[in-house]
């Protein structure tokens, strides 16, 4: 095992990856309980989706990808925000529209231009391979944003997760940090978008928060087994595709399913 490890570690793009996605996965952690309990999971598919448009007209247009796709798929999010409420559409249908929307222009774009080359299909279904020294440098920076975002602001992100109308009579600006989750949520989904593709990027936001509710009854205890939970997910899933040679962000995500079951059984001992 110890081997297998060194090995790993000797090929560069396999660090690269371990970096990007150490970070990654920490903050679709911490996002993904606020999410979960605001009943607003599927943000993540929708968002995801999104920036596959993005994505596909950058391309065919020559932008850089990750500079053009993280505005857009930000202003998504704010507008599914603002979709939500104050329209008549609402939660998953808001998303739906969007998302099944902007998949739709994505898919046109490519069919358009060149086809679906092999960096769209990275995208769509993820590549450790596909990482630029570029990619990395942007992606460490952003998600050290998110991370301390996300600390600065965490009473308050609390407040609004649980009880957003009572947060509102306490006098915290409810819209700004919804805002403030929904721009964490957008930069952290593009990112995340490289290694595990736009189909599954989603269940980092997920899996970790449902897996912590199992066992864990505190918001607190919860972010943390969230967080130490999707880490550890996420080296032993890259360790298994590595060893196996299986496509990194689908292992990532049979070993949070694994994990989910797990803490699942436990739970349903604890309680007979």
């Amino acid at each position: 095992m110890i081997s297998t490890i060194f090995k790993m570690l000797s090929y560069p793009f396999m660090q690269r990856a371990l970096l990007v996605g150490i970070l990654v996965s920490l903050c679709a952690a911490l996002l993904g309980v606020s999410l979960v309990l605001k009943r607003y999971s599927m943000i993540g598919d929708g968002l995801s989706h999104v920036g596959f448009g993005a994505l596909a007209i950058s391309m065919a247009l020559g932008f850089a990808p990750l500079a053009f796709t993280i505005p857009v798929v930000v202003i998504a999010a704010f507008l599914l925000l603002r979709m939500n409420e104050s329209s008549k559409i609402k939660g998953d249908a808001a998303i739906a529209l969007i998302s099944s929307s902007a998949l739709a222009i994505g898919v046109i774009t490519v069919s358009w231009s060149s086809g679906m080359n092999t960096d769209v299909n990275n995208y769509m279904f993820g590549s450790i391979l596909a990482m630029s020294d570029e990619d990395v440098l942007l992606s460490v920076i952003l998600s050290v944003v998110v991370l301390v975002l996300f600390v600065l602001y965490y009473n308050r992100i609390f407040a609004v997760t649980f009880d957003e109308t009572f947060a509102r009579a306490t006098g915290v600006h409810a819209e700004t940090y919804n805002m403030l989750l929904a721009f964490l949520t957008a930069v952290t989904t593009v990112l995340g978008m490289r290694m595990m593709g736009a189909l599954l990027i989603s269940s980092l936001l997920i899996f970790p928060a449902l897996t912590s509710m199992r066992l864990c009854r505190t918001f607190r205890s919860v972010v943390l087994c969230s967080a130490i939970l999707s880490v550890v997910c996420f080296l032993i899933g890259m360790a298994l595709s590595f060893v196996v040679s299986s496509p990194a962000g689908a292992t990532v995500v049979v070993v949070n399913l694994a994990a989910f079951l797990i803490f699942s059984l436990i739970a349903w001992f604890r309680e007979h």
